[in-house]
Parts: C-alpha cells; structure tokens; sequence
C-alpha cells in the first residue's frame, strides 16, 4: 500500500465482487447514505458550475447527482471497471488518491468518499488528504466519507448472526485495531472513531472542521428490518430513521451510532 498499490482485496472486491452503485441505489440504508450525503454535501458546496474532483468516486454515483446539478466533474479512481462506467457521466481517469495528477488549486471542491476506507495506513491517509489539499483552490471544499468504528457491530446484528463464534471475534478484532484485514467478504478496511477522522482533516491543513453522521442512529433498524422476511422496512421507517439523522447532528455524542462519517473542511 505505501508504494502506491492497492490491497488486492480492494481490487478484487470492487474489481470483481461488488457493486457499490448497486448497494447505493438499491439497499435500504445504501439509499439512506446516497440521500444523506447529497443532504449534507450541499449545504457546503459552492454556487455551480464549480469544479469538482470526485477521489476514488466509483461507478458516478455521486458524479451523477451533482452534474445534474451543474457541476462541472472529474472523477478518478484505480479500479478500471468503475472508470469504465463513470465515463458515461463525466471525464473519469484511472488514478490513486494519494498521487493526483491534476494541478495545484485547480478544483473548487475535492471529495474522498471512499478511499479512506482502503487506507489502513495513518501515513497514505496523510498522503490522500495532502493531495486533497494540495488540489483545491484556497477557501476551497474539501469533503471525506469514513466507515465509522463500530458500524460492523451494529451491521452484523441485522444479520442476526454477531453471536456466532467467528463473526464475534471478527467484530471484536475490528473493534480492538481499526482494521479489517479484508481475509473474506468485504475488501481490508480502516474504521475511523469521529474525533479521529477530524484530526486528520485538521492535520493536513484544513479548517473548519466538522463531522457529521451520515445515516444516523437509526440506520441499523431499516437494515434489520430489510433481512427480515416479508416487504421490508416500510416508507414511514425509513423516514423516520432520515429524522433521527438530522435531529442527532446537534448531539456529537450519536456519531458512534451512526455507519458512515463525512467530514469536511476549508483550505
């Protein structure tokens, strides 16, 4: 990972196995997290046309939304097939987030929403952030996703299964070192703690801080009830769930409940 490469389960997941798009537009709480993120995303973002750098954005997921919006984006991202499907949205270039190709202060807004996931090492955070900052504009946006520490404590109860053996000690090694070693099923992972993702925003540089829960505390009820047989959660419980998320912002102490953290801040 430190010379600029991938975990190979990180490419074998996105590469081969999952669908990111698929989980964003289809799940539950996949649709909680799309529409939270476009929530809290635009309460930042600057006046379009303004130029957006999408790290690591996937399949367009999130390019989709904000060129219909008007942006003007660029996405980059290393796994080929994701680059693949994005140029269908906007300009989108095989590349790592730790090493950008564009120009100093070249992007209005720079957004990691996922590679901090894959990054378990503090320094290749640190890089990923710095080119982040290194791209923007002063005064400029920079915003990052995090996968929160104890998602996978909340996430793996839905699928009632936490209590068998080799699911309790994979959560509770998860819980113990930030880390997912990626062995099977999900890709090698980092879990950042909020107060930690926010120092490393202020670390590179940025000011203005703040992190916000994007699924909030409630997220693991609507999946529980997906795993469940017969229709799934019903409107009026995903909606509610969508209030506990805006209501649990004024209260920092809620983060811990929530599966996914974003960050932001201002060169």
């Amino acid at each position: 990972m430190s010379n600029l490469e991938l975990a190979p389960s990180v490419m074998r997941y996105y590469g081969e196995t999952a669908n990111e798009d698929s989980r964003l537009r289809d799940s539950a709480d996949g649709r909680m997290e799309l529409v939270r993120t476009q929530e809290l995303l635009r309460r930042f973002m600057p006046p379009a046309p303004a130029r957006v750098l999408d790290v690591g954005g996937g399949t367009g997921i999130h390019a989709e939304w904000l060129v219909k919006d008007g942006y003007d984006v660029t996405l980059v991202d290393p796994v080929p097939r994701h680059v693949e499907s994005a140029s269908a949205v906007c300009p989108a270039f095989l590349g790592d987030a730790r090493d950008l190709r564009e120009p100093d202060s070249s992007f209005d807004v720079v957004q990691l929403l996922g590679p901090l996931y894959h990054l378990p090492d503090p320094g290749d955070r640190s890089k990923a952030l710095a080119e982040a900052v290194r791209v923007v504009k002063p005064g400029g946006l920079v915003a990052a996703a995090a996968i929160n520490r104890y998602a996978s404590l909340f996430e793996h109860v839905t699928y009632a299964h936490l209590h068998t053996e080799r699911m309790y000690d994979s959560v509770s090694r998860i819980l113990e070192t930030a880390v997912y070693d990626g062995a099977r099923g999900f890709a090698v992972a980092y879990f950042h703690r909020a107060e930690e993702l926010a120092a490393e925003l202020a670390a590179s540089g940025l000011t203005e801080v703040q992190v916000f829960g994007i699924e909030g505390p409630a997220w693991s009820l609507v999946k529980a009830a997906e795993q469940q047989p017969g229709e799934g959660p019903t409107d009026d419980l995903i909606a509610s769930a969508m209030a506990a998320a805006r209501m649990a912002e004024n209260y920092p102490e809620l983060l811990a409940a929530s599966s996914h953290l974003l960050a932001v801040g201002r060169r």
